[in-house]
Parts: structure tokens; C-alpha cells; sequence
């Protein structure tokens, strides 16, 4: 929120008028005689068009056989798995795919073999030999490359390339060993990445935030080439696609950044509108828009360029291509095509039609490109009729050739997760250390020296620990506290990499909602440090696609209850890609969240249990300045995703446990080692968040009063999680109650108190006591200590759950008989 913006009255108060201008529609009028002339295509080049048409369409039509029938060709194959599939909107992939080239990418839908293989097909055509034979050479050493090398005889690179394509993408659907991603993302999730074919989604407009990111990565570290997100009409029902849209056109992309990254992002935002999400039809029955192109001129005074085109003449489709892709690499993005298409199948292969009339179905067969187009070409001089039923038959054979051999079991087999039941646990986390996500980047566009940052030259003057030499308290304005253990963590990090990104609402200018990175905007510039929309889902799913293409990004939620509006976007995009490309894409993203604390339900809940229960997510929770940095620190530099807990309670704590303080240098702590806060030998109390400062207090009740001296073990993260370091401890005190402030039922404190069980039952004294919060909604401040763990709470679970205390009088209660209440009201 910069000052220089200011928000006149006299401005924003006059009269006037919003006024738009004439949004195209199907204006493509040329002949394929125009085409010519002007230089834009050979017969050559139309045949090929064509030919990848046919191809796209025979491939869709061997997954539909197979999935229906078993028998593709007289192949046998059964398929169980999805078949979203876009029989008749061939031309809208093959067009939109040919005029992009290796610097382009493309996201897809949950329907989008058309466009894997058409970008696919573009790309062979458009590489050499050698490139070609290197991208098949490497890519899993060779294992597709020697696959297809056995059945084509040709002797053309590009003959073999397309084999190569077709066969990667067929095992890939089929769940085979041999698919592009070792068959873990399966039909929906398809990639290729050495062609410019980004990561397709199940999730409906899924693929939009997350292109997004793709195009921030090429603006801030001024990568060439554009992105496309393909997305069906359905799509546009769904929030993160605004938030999407809304984002790539941000005010400040032109007014605020600097000139050599200013401008909209190079995203175009394709909408393949075949007219229905799944049995729904959108325009009439579950869409405002009418005319889905209309929707541009809500997102921008640009109206995104938008243009409905006729997606089934792949000519038109191309023509739209070429005037939209220079407005993108020029700063003019973002824009929207509405390309106008049907699917003549239904939703999925169970989907009967029930909901489409049989004349409307045929009154689009008998316009379907796969004759229409062929019949243009054939009038216009470039093939005649023997030509394409010889291109059909070579079709055909081919893909009778790829069916069979991804359909052999011994020549393409599944991973066998039984024999190697590690392969694919270990592709839940890279586990890799990269200091840097771009070494060979050029000068820092930093703005100043690291130690020239004015917040910089005061933490240095701060204390790090929270006592000085004589043990003597330090004064809170002078300790260096956890703000300072964020803020020094990611000004090294900007130092380090300059792909390194942070985002979020109100980060910028006054330093976020808590003031960890105050003055950070000092050294950093606009597009590496900036405010985003209120767009929890855009937040996260940019940094997903960010991450995706190679970059490191910091997204912040300010509060953990905001999770809720980035659900799909930290479950199952942040989560999930790694594991689904076979340890081909990386997920360097430390999303960054608050605990609160005294403003009720929607702002005060700890939701570290949802995050752990997602595999593949990272989840650390330090409650220390030391801790922090520490932990910080090697979530930077790490290749995983990491959901990073913060407590609003204790921004301002300083360092009490660590001697000597927060060291001055860089350091990293082990994300997963819990650690021993204070040592103690009766009964062990292991904590998450910020109950270990309440978890202390009852220690020390518990020694002052009972003569007892308890073990306190802050965990710190929560996955990966070291249980050694807390069995050994039960092992010596026989006794642990587990603290935290989230809600008791569903608490990953419940998930521990039975691993514990389970493996240290013979040195247990008693079952594992959980303390957590009430099973309510959380109420304002006023009543915390009535619903958050307190010390006391603690010692009632000690007393009544583990071991009596002599003349102790509980305050909560622990008994069987309020369990089994609580649980009956569910509460």
C-alpha cells in the first residue's frame, strides 16, 4: 500500500461512465487461398495441421476403446482408470499448440491428452535431430527412447519422436512403469516437460493459479516465452480462476514495478468452451456470462484482449494465436480466448449423453473438423482424397503399434510397489539441499547492501538472548525476538537466491500484519517482495506454478483459518507434485502462517493437524527465536514444501533456551528433531506451539510443589517427526502428557500419543494423556484461559490420567465419564 498511490476524493467521487469496447466474435474469415498468399502456411504445413488433428483424435479414440471395450484394434487391453476425453476438440489443441515454441508452456484440465499431444507434436516438428535424440536420451535414462526404438523401423528421428510422445503418454494413462512419470499422475496429470507440457489437473480450473505462477516465475526472473492455462467453460464457475485472472492483471504489474519487469504476466487464459461442465450447460442454465468471452471485460480495462473464436476450424484458432501471443510477450497480458468447441462424447466414458438430445450431438458431427477441415484442404488444392486415407491408415497403424506395446505387460509393467514398497515413499519428499534455485543468475537486483538494511542495523544492536551475561532479564525492546528470527532468515535468503519470492496480503510497506518484514521492501524490490490480492487460492496456487518452473517462493496466509480458502490449492496441488511426477518436478515453497490468538472462531485456530494429515506437505511449528531461524533457514534451503507455523502469541519472545542466543551467522536445524527444552527425569510433557511456555510453567509447579521433575520437549515440527528422541525420554520417566493448542478431537497429539503407545508400551506407567483446546468454537480473548491449555490443565491431567499428586484439586476434568459425555455431545 505505497503512499505514492493516492486515493483522491475529488477523483474517485466524479461522475462519469465505465465504458468497454466490442469484445470479437468468430470474426475469422480468411480462406486457406488468404492463408497462402499471406505467407503463413505451405501444403506441407497444412497437411501437418491435419495429420496432428488425426492424431490427437485416434489416440482419444484407442483410450476410449480401450476403456469400453477392452479391445483397441484387436488389441487387448483393459484400461479401469479415468478417461476424460476430447473427441472433437482436437482443432482447439492443435491450433492453439502451433504456433508455440520450446520457451511456451502449457497447463491443462482434466481433459487435456489433446493438448499434451498436440504441444507435444509442435515441438518435434520444430526441433532438430540432434535436440530431439538428446531429450529421448536422457529423459529416464533412455527407458521410453529404447521401449519404441524396437517397434520403428523408420529411420527418421522425428518418426520415432512422435512414437516416443504418443507411447510416453499412453503408459503414463495406463499406470505403467513406462508413462512419462512412472504412471503415479495417471490420465488426469499427464506432463512432459523437455516439450513446454506443464503438469494437466483433475481439479476443475485447477490449472489457473497455478499457470499464473508459472508466468510470475518468467516476468521476475524475465524468462522468454508466454504460458497458456487451459480450462473448460465449467471452469469459470470456480473462484481460484478469478483470483487467477485478477492476478496476472494487478495494477501494480505497470504501475509500481520496475520497467524491466512491468507489465500484465504472459498468460493466456484459454477456455476450450464445448458448452457443458460435466451434465450441466453453462450458457442458459449454470453460467451469468452468456457469451463466456464477455467475462475479460470484468478482470481489466484491457478486458483481456478477449476474442471468442471458432475452435473448430484450427486456422482461425491459429490466426487468434498469432495476433494474441505479441500483445503477451510484450507486457499486454494477460488475455482471454473463448475458444468455441463441443466434445462428442460425453463427460467421461460413463457419462450416457442423458443430457444432450441425439439431433444436437449430430447437427455437430456433421461439422466435426476431422471432415470439414479435410474437406477445405482437399478443395483448396493441397491433398487429395487418397492422400488423407493413406495419412489415416499410417494413423491407424501407428497407434495400433503404441496400444500394443503399452498394453504389453512385460514390456511396459507396472511399478511393482509390493517388491519395492520404498519407490514411491521415497518420492514424497526430494529431500535435497539447494542454496540457490538459479546458480548461474547474474548481478542481484537487491537494492542495497545486506548489512545496509536499516532493520538489519537494529537487529544487530538487539541482544539475542533473553537474559545477559549476569543472567539479569533483558528488556523486551531490546531482545532479539522470533519477528527478528524471521526477518534476518529471509533477508540471507534474498542474498543467496535470486529467484526467491514473497507475497502475500500486507507484506509490504509496513512489513506485514506482524512486522516480520519490516524494511525488508528497503533492499527488496517490487516484484521480488510485494502486497497480493486478497486471493488466498492465487497466493498459494502461484507459488505452486512459481516453484514448478524452477523458482523459490514464500506465499503467507497471515492466519492458519485462511487455509480454508487455499484448501485444493495446499491439499492437492502443493502436496501432491512431486510424488505424481515422479520426482521430476521440485516444490521449493515455504507457505508461511499464523496461529492466532484473541479474535474468536475464524481467526484463532491451529490447523497443524490438517496439513500433517496430508501426505507429502512439510509441517514445522517453532516457538523460538533460535528455533525459528534455525528452522527457517533449512526450509529455504530445501527443495519441499513446508507449511510454517508461526505464533502470534509470541512474536516478541525472545531466546531462552539456546546458550549463548541466537548465533549472529547462518545456521539450519534438522526439520523434523524435536528438542529438549528442559531435562527432567518423573514425567515427560511433550508440546506443540506455544503451549511449551505453559507446558514450562507446570514443570515448575510440578518441581516446586510435588517434587517431581519433568522432562519438556518442545517438538518443533511436527512432519517429519523423530520419535526417538521422545521414546528414549519415556523410556526414563515412564510418563507423558502431550499438549497443544488445537482442538483436542482430531489433534495430530492424538496420532503421536498412539505411536507412543505402541512402541514404548512396556515402559509406560500409565496411557499418554492429550491436553488440547475445547472441542468449540474458539471465543474472543475474554474467555482464552478458559478454552486454550493452561499450565493447570496440565497438572489436572497429570492427576488424574498418569499419577495422583498428593492434595492437588483439579480445576478441569479428566475422568472416563466426562470423555465419554464430551463425546456423546460431540464436544
Amino acid at each position: 500500500m505505497p503512499k505514492s498511490l493516492n486515493a483522491s476524493p475529488g477523483e474517485l467521487r466524479a461522475p462519469g461512465f465505465i465504458r468497454f469496447t466490442d469484445i470479437p466474435v468468430n470474426q475469422y474469415s480468411r480462406s486457406v487461398a488468404d492463408e497462402k498468399k499471406a505467407g503463413h502456411y505451405t501444403d506441407d504445413d497444412l497437411f501437418r495441421i491435419y495429420r496432428d488433428i488425426a492424431l490427437v483424435r485416434e489416440f482419444e479414440t484407442m483410450i476410449r476403446d480401450c476403456k469400453v471395450n477392452g479391445n483397441y484394434n484387436g488389441v487387448e487391453n483393459t484400461y479401469p482408470g479415468p478417461a476424460h476425453l476430447s473427441l472433437g476438440q482436437e482443432a482447439t489443441a492443435v491450433g492453439q499448440a502451433y504456433l508455440l515454441d520450446q520457451d511456451d508452456l502449457i497447463f491443462g484440465s482434466h481433459r487435456s491428452h489433446g493438448e499434451i499431444l498436440a504441444k507435444g507434436l509442435s515441438s518435434i516438428f520444430k526441433l532438430d535431430d540432434a535436440a530431439l535424440m538428446e531429450i529421448m536420451e536422457s529423459f529416464f535414462e533412455g527407458l521410453i527412447l529404447r521401449k519404441v526404438e524396437k517397434s520403428n523401423t523408420s529411420g527418421s528421428v522425428r518418426d520415432l519422436a512422435i512414437d516416443f510422445l504418443l507411447y510416453g503418454t499412453a503408459s503414463e494413462i495406463f499406470a505403467r512403469e513406462t508413462g512419462f512419470h512412472r504412471g503415479f499422475g495417471g490420465s488426469m496429470h499427464a506432463f512432459f516437460l523437455p516439450f513446454g507440457i506443464y503438469p494437466n489437473n483433475a481439479i476443475v480450473g485447477g490449472s489457473a493459479p497455478i499457470a499464473t505462477g508459472a508466468a510470475l516465475y518468467k516476468r521476475v526472473n524475465r524468462k522468454k516465452g508466454i504460458i497458456v492455462a487451459n480450462a473448460g467453460d465449467g471452469s469459470l464457475g470456480c473462484g481460484p480462476v478469478y483470483e487467477a485472472m485478477n492476478f496476472a492483471a494487478m495494477d501494480q504489474l505497470r504501475g509500481l514495478w520496475d520497467q524491466d519487469h512491468s507489465g500484465g504476466l504472459p498468460i493466456l487464459f484459454n477456455f476450450n468452451n464445448n458448452q457443458y461442465g460435466m451434465g450441466g450447460q453453462t450458457r442458459g442454465e449454470t453460467m451469468a456470462y452468456d457469451l463466456l468471452a464477455r467475462f475479460g471485460a470484468g478482470v481489466n480495462p484491457a478486458q483481456m484482449h478477449a476474442e471468442r473464436v471458432d475452435g473448430w476450424n484450427p486456422l482461425a484458432v491459429i490466426d487468434a494465436m498469432r495476433r494474441k501471443k505479441p500483445l503477451l510477450e510484450n507486457g499486454k497480458g494477460p488475455v482471454l480466448l473463448d475458444l468455441v468447441t463441443y466434445r462428442l462424447t460425453g463427460h467421461s466414458t460413463s457419462d450416457v449423453n442423458a443430457y444432450r438430445s441425439k439431433e444436437e450431438i449430430a447437427e455437430w458431427e456433421a461439422q466435426d473438423p476431422v471432415v470439414g477441415f479435410r474437406k477445405t484442404l482437399v478443395d483448396a488444392g493441397i491433398r487429395n482424397d487418397d492422400a488423407f486415407e493413406s495419412l489415416w491408415a499410417d494413423v491407424r497403424q501407428r497407434m495400433t503399434r503404441v496400444c500394443a506395446l503399452a498394453a504389453d505387460a512385460a514390456a511396459s509393467p507396472y511399478v511393482d510397489l509390493k517388491k519395492d514398497r520404498f519407490f514411491l515413499e521415497g518420492l514424497m519428499f526430494s529431500n535435497e539441499r539447494k542454496v540457490t534455485m538459479d546458480e548461474g543468475a547474474g548481478v542481484s537486483d537487491l537494492l542495497t547492501g545486506k548489512d545496509e538494511n536499516p532493520r538489519a542495523i537494529a537487529v544487530a544492536a538487539k541482544k539475542r538472548s533473553a537474559v545477559d551475561e549476569n543472567g539479569k532479564a533483558v528488556p523486551k525492546f531490546k531482545q532479539y525476538n522470533i519477528r527478528d528470527a524471521v526477518f534476518e532468515a529471509m533477508l540471507e535468503k534474498y542474498y543467496e537466491d535470486p529467484t526467491l519470492i514473497s507475497y502475500g496480503e500486507d507484506v509490504r510497506d509496513w512489513g506485514g500484519a506482524f512486522g516480520c518484514y519490516r524494511d525488508l521492501d528497503k533492499s527488496v524490490p517490487y516484484h521480488r517482495l510485494f502486497n497480493a490480492p486478497i486471493s488466498e487460492a492465487a497466493i498459494v496456487g502461484t507459488a505452486v506454478g512459481y516453484a514448478l518452473c524452477g523458482g523459490r517462493a514464500v506465499p503467507e496466509l497471515m492466519y492458519c483459518d485462511f487455509m480454508g480458502r487455499a484448501g485444493d490449492e495446499i491439499f492437492n496441488q502443493l502436496a501432491k507434485w512431486q510424488a505424481m511426477s515422479a520426482g521430476i518436478l521440485k516444490m521449493p515453497v515455504v507457505l508461511r502462517v499464523s496461529v492466532g490468538a484473541k479474535y474468536a472462531a475464524q481467526h484463532s485456530q491451529d490447523w497443524t493437524a490438517l496439513c500433517a494429515h496430508i501426505p507429502g506437505l512439510k509441517v514445522v511449528f517453532p516457538v523460538t527465536p533460535y528455533d525459528t531461524r534455525g528452522l527457517l533457514t533449512a526450509a529455504l534451503n530445501g527443495t519441499d514444501p513446508v507449511v510454517f507455523f508461526e505464533s502470534q502469541r509470541l512474536y516478541d519472545m525472545g531466546e531462552q533456551f539456546h546458550l549463548g542466543g541466537v548465533p549472529v551467522e547462518s545456521y539450519e536445524l534438522e526439520i523434523g528433531e524435536p528438542d529438549i527444552k528442559r531435562p527432567g527425569n518423573d514425567i515427560t510433557i511433550l508440546t506443540v506451539g506455544a503451549t511449551l511456555y505453559r507446558a514450562l510453567e507446570a514443570a515448575d509447579i510440578l518441581q516446586e510443589k510435588y517434587g517431581l521433575s519433568a522432562e519438556v520437549i518442545d517438538a518443533r515440527s511436527i512432519v517429519p517427526f523423530n520419535y526417538e528422541i521422545v521414546l528414549a525420554s519415556v523410556k526414563k520417566t515412564g510418563r507423558i502428557v502431550l499438549a497443544s493448542d488445537a482442538c483436542t478431537r482430531g489433534s495430530i497429539l492424538n496420532d503421536m500419543a498412539r505411536n507412543i503407545t505402541e512402541m514404548a508400551f512396556d515402559a509406560l506407567d500409565a496411557p499418554p494423556a492429550v491436553v488440547g483446546a475445547k472441542n468449540w468454537i474458539t471465543p474472543p480473548f475474554e474467555w482464552d484461559a478458559d478454552f486454550f491449555p493452561q499450565a493447570g490443565w496440565i497438572l489436572d491431567a497429570i492427576h488424574e490420567k498418569i499419577v495422583p499428586l498428593p492434595g492437588y484439586v483439579t480445576e478441569q476434568n479428566y475422568t472416563t465419564l466426562e470423555q465419554l459425555r464430551a463425546a456423546r455431545e460431540g464436544v
